[in-house]
């Protein structure tokens, strides 16, 4: 578990310390996981600060700047500076069940 939370240091200066906090112990509990990763499963999976489904939901509504993330964890895991580089983006959408996009006033689908 350690060699994966070790992945995260370089986005160390891209998020705030909270956030840091809040994505290892989430990135442990959907490890653990087995089956549908919900907000109810990540707080039961979590250990000591994010056992209560207001933490994991708190850190789910975070304004977080992904691109600049996306961009230091390529430049220190992925990039060879020898080697020429295509980067892409495709934005996914998740299939669900109903007719409403809770924290909006509209369902929203891309589909």
């Amino acid at each position: 578990m350690t060699d994966i939370l070790a992945l995260l240091q370089p986005i160390q200066h891209s998020v705030s310390k909270t956030t840091l906090r809040q994505w290892s112990r989430i990135i442990v509990a959907m490890i653990a996981m087995t089956g549908r990763v919900t907000m109810l499963g990540l707080s039961r999976w979590t250990e000591k600060g994010g056992t209560f489904g207001r933490s994991v939901q708190r850190s789910f509504y975070t304004a977080i700047s992904l691109a600049q993330v996306f961009w230091v964890f390529f430049q220190a895991h992925l990039l060879d500076r020898q080697d020429s580089c295509l980067l892409a983006g495709d934005e996914g959408v998740v299939t669900k069940a109903g007719k409403q996009t809770y924290g909006l006033d509209y369902f929203f689908s891309k589909f």
